[in-house]
């Protein structure tokens, strides 16, 4: 029986536990799964290669002929390594393999650990294959590159399981990995080197498949940029699910500002969704541009009175506050974002204990002489903040971070390694450089990439688009803790395709937003990293069964219960799934079949996500799933694609009646209806009745695929009322109405609009936040005109001022055109309201110009229009 060598782990789980405990407040949660994986289980060493000494100069230099390293079965570690490389250099020495000989294999599997020194600023990856079989891939992080004076250093580690294992001789190779799309001219830059390596067995079964280091991954959900309304709820659950980061702890931002008109109109339900899916959120509320303090330094009770209702109200359901966002940038006050840091920490242990404060999603905006910043008065002070460029001082940012538990950074690109700016590099300045990892958590609020970024071009990306985002979300898993994508369905920066009212949005027909192109997207580079990285929970046993087709291939696999993890701090947020995560990191088509023992002998359903353009479909619904308690699995997976299967025992599963029913009229007199999914559906029934009366439903379709039903056998004039059941239940949904008719929302994509005063695009611009108004009171002969571009039958106008509900026009006319010159006497008149349906007889049109006639002191504001024909 082989015997291991304790010391050296037992020193380095005390020198973890000590890094922990002086971790500047870190998130107690995420704490403590890093202290259980990093720690608790660790024990026998099996070999060490190295000296645990800030230094390479042990090893050997580097070769270009293959390397492999024999580890000695004598007890004793050799104090020589002159043939172990000081590191990997994928245009020189690409692999290093290790041989070891186990007379047992460790019950709980294997800890690999690596110390990296440097490494470049392009991400180099290294995978790590036991015995032919990848066990993963670590993202390194490094300064190489950049004038930085602080290096970085990281201790990396990897669970391998026991069935990568074997009795006898075992090989460890660890080869030097590009990125997906990348030609060999990155290679060169793919390099890194350590201070030591090594392997230990796991005394305890492994809380966590830790994969490289311990991340969160999430987004931001708002609904035209800056909503969260029913909208955003709506879209929620789709978006968790489809990006892989549902159910597992993960972090969203939730920054619903006090300077936006409605943008909390949701909130209460926006969080108590993130709670059900258990993810976490970090919240930014108070809005810092107006605040004056007073005479003692402390805010003004406004200010105080805005954060006191919002933590009292809202302060159980999210575990972290973020102190402003990039307030050099937007030219904010260094005393203000001291003074909520005070409040803060002085009113949180007594208000919401569980929550952590977060320093400012620093942008690093220097000096205002070096760059525009936005937000400037017009009394000929132009800053970047107050005082100017404080937020570019390393010395004035850590005057907050003494005061919050987790540091920030935004990154865009690769801005993250900007020697000026760069989030990665500017963290070593202000916390003076990294002996293993960042003195501080680091919840960085936003990074992404626009659809203008692109990767550096000595890299060779064959889809840079693609390529940047891909660099980037690495680079967080490299070195960032917690890490949120800019958000899903900004413009420019999106995941998803934007500048759509998620109120009226069919989530299910969520699009991917995509690069021309690019098979790549920023949606399947999430989800591959995400299924790899940030998916935790128990890691359950599972067996490859076509290990010689997938030998040193970069195909993953990740299984974890995850209701093995503490529940969420405040929410109680907790989770009962089986998380199956296939991810091909290969450029050409893999096939994996896996048996997964799952963790009791049952029958399990649920989803299974994969590829697809829209969310529907790339989703399928599974059932009758029988685990003995082993299920296996084949997936055939696309370059880089990512496959999730979402499961819970099937005696535990309740039907749940499907919701956000709507029922809209469609041409030809039909009634169009969609609805959001129910989690356990696999098909639906679709239940009618006329009018008001007493009249029972009665069933119209059944076993229906997918939300959305178009309803042909209506008569023009009569009214609808419908529900959605799941097929083989008595779950109903609440019931929607509709009148059929043939006059339908004409597309107004090609309109253009005049007005006597305002900006008029806002009035259908498909945000109900926006709005034309006049300006000024309302005066007689005020208008609004639409020229549609086609002559069109039209019978019917729709204004929305609900968003200022004062504002509706008192008196006014309609009038019609065809050529823009000739108009109509009026089509219609009468008194408005904030919902104003202007009803007339049919009429052939393409101008249509609506007139005010009455005087009131009220601005007159249209936040939508539309027009039926």
């Amino acid at each position: 029986m082989m015997r291991y060598v304790i010391v050296p782990s037992a020193l380095l789980i005390l020198l973890i536990l000590i890094s922990a405990s002086t971790n500047y407040g870190a998130s107690a949660r995420t704490e403590l799964v890093k202290v259980m994986t990093e720690s608790n289980q660790i024990g026998n060493q099996i070999w060490t290669l190295g000296k645990p000494d800030d230094s390479d100069l042990e090893f050997g230099k580097e070769s270009a002929a293959p390397i492999s390293y024999t580890v000695s079965s004598d007890e004793q570690q050799p104090e020589a390594w002159n043939s172990v490389p000081q590191g990997l250099n994928k245009s020189l020495n690409s692999t290093f393999t290790i041989q070891y000989s186990l007379a047992e294999i460790p019950e709980y599997g294997v800890h690999f650990r690596v110390k990296i020194l440097d490494a470049h600023k392009s991400v180099p990856q290294m995978a790590v294959f036991s015995n032919n079989m990848l066990s993963g891939i670590i993202q390194i992080a490094g300064v190489g590159g950049t004038s930085s004076t602080y290096e970085y250093k990281k201790l990396y580690e990897l669970y391998i399981p026991k069935e990568q294992l074997q009795l006898g001789n075992n090989v460890l190779k660890l080869s030097a990995e590009g990125c997906l799309s990348c030609r060999a001219d990155e290679n060169k830059f793919l390099w890194w080197k350590w201070d030591y390596l090594s392997l230990d067995a796991l005394t305890a079964p492994a809380e966590e498949p830790i994969h490289g280091r311990y991340v969160e991954s999430g987004t931001k959900v708002s609904n035209l940029s800056f909503y969260y309304d029913q909208g955003a709820v709506k879209h929620l659950p789709y978006v968790l699910k489809w990006l892989g980061i549902a159910y597992s702890g993960n972090v969203m931002r939730v920054d619903c500002a006090t300077d936006v008109k409605e943008g909390c109109s949701s909130i209460k339900s926006y969080y108590e969704t993130l709670r059900d899916y258990n993810t976490q959120a970090v919240a930014l509320h108070l809005h810092t541009g107006n605040i004056m303090l007073k005479d003692d330094g402390t805010l003004p009770a406004d200010a105080e009175n805005k954060l006191s209702d919002y933590v009292k109200q809202y302060g159980s359901m999210f575990q972290y506050y973020e102190i402003d966002n990039e307030p050099g940038l937007f030219n904010r006050s260094k005393s203000v974002n001291l003074a909520i840091a005070k409040w803060l920490k002085t009113n949180l242990p007594v208000m919401a204990p569980h929550v952590k404060t977060v320093a400012p999603g620093w942008a690093y905006a220097p000096e205002y002489s070096l760059r525009t910043c936005r937000n400037q008065t017009t009394s000929g002070v132009f800053r970047c903040g107050d005082p100017d460029g404080w937020e570019g001082d390393p010395n004035q940012r850590m005057e907050l971070e003494e005061m919050t538990d987790l540091t920030n950074g935004h990154a865009y690109g690769t801005s993250y390694v900007n020697n000026k700016d760069g989030s990665f590099l500017e963290n070593m300045r202000t916390f003076g450089g990294a002996e293993d990892g960042l003195q501080k958590q680091m919840l960085n609020t936003e990074y992404g990439t626009s659809d203008s970024h692109v990767d550096p071009t000595e890299y060779g990306a064959a889809e840079p688009h693609a390529a940047v985002f891909d660099r980037i979300l690495r680079a967080h898993i490299g070195y960032a803790d917690m890490f949120m994508q800019h958000a899903a369905f900004y413009p420019e920066y999106a995941l998803f395709e934007p500048g759509i009212d998620l109120n009226t949005q069919n989530p299910a027909q969520m699009q991917i937003h995509k690069n021309s192109l690019e098979n790549d997207t920023r949606v399947g580079v999430m989800r591959r990293l995400n299924l790899a990285y940030a998916t935790h929970g128990k890691p359950l046993v599972y067996e490859i069964a076509n290990k010689p087709e997938l030998s040193d291939k970069l195909v993953y696999f990740r299984g974890v219960d995850t209701s093995t993890l503490p529940a969420l701090p405040g929410s109680g947020g907790k989770s009962n799934k089986i998380l199956l995560n296939f991810v091909n990191f290969e450029s050409s088509p893999q096939t994996i079949e896996v048996k997964v023992t799952m963790p009791e002998s049952a029958i399990y359903e649920g989803e299974r996500f994969g590829a697809g353009d829209t969310y529907e479909s790339a989703r399928t619904y599974l059932s009758g799933l029988e685990a003995a308690p082993e299920l296996a699995f084949k997936e055939t997976l696309g370059p880089g694609e990512a496959v999730q299967y979402i499961l819970s025992r099937a005696d535990g599963v309740k039907p749940v009646a499907p919701s956000w029913i709507q029922a809209k009229p469609a041409q030809q007199h039909a009634i169009e209806l969609s609805w959001n999914e129910s989690e356990v559906a696999q098909a639906y029934d679709v239940l009618r009745k006329s009018g008001l009366g007493e009249d029972n439903y009665e069933v119209i379709a059944e076993q229906v695929e997918g939300t959305e039903y178009v309803d042909t056998s209506t008569e023009i004039g009569n009214q609808y009322l419908y529900q959605i059941r799941l097929s083989g239940t008595n779950e109903v949904s609440q019931p929607a109405a509709a009148i059929a008719t043939d006059s339908v929302v004409l597309d107004r994509s090609d309109w253009e609009v005049t007005s006597s005063s305002g900006k008029p695009q806002g009035a259908i611009d498909g945000n109900i936040y926006t709005r034309w108004d006049t300006g000024i009171a309302q005066a007689p002969g005020q208008f609004y005109q639409v020229d549609m571009k086609t002559p069109t039958m039209i019978n019917r106008i729709r204004l929305l001022s609900e968003g200022s509900p004062k504002d509706y026009p008192r008196k006014y006319e309609v009038y019609v055109s065809t050529d823009g010159s000739n108009w109509s006497q009026s089509v219609a008149t009468g008194s408005g309201t904030s919902i104003l349906d202007i009803n007339f007889s049919p009429t052939y049109a393409r101008f249509i110009k609506i007139v005010q006639t009455m005087r009131a002191g009220n601005f007159w504001s249209i936040h939508d229009l539309q027009i039926y024909g």
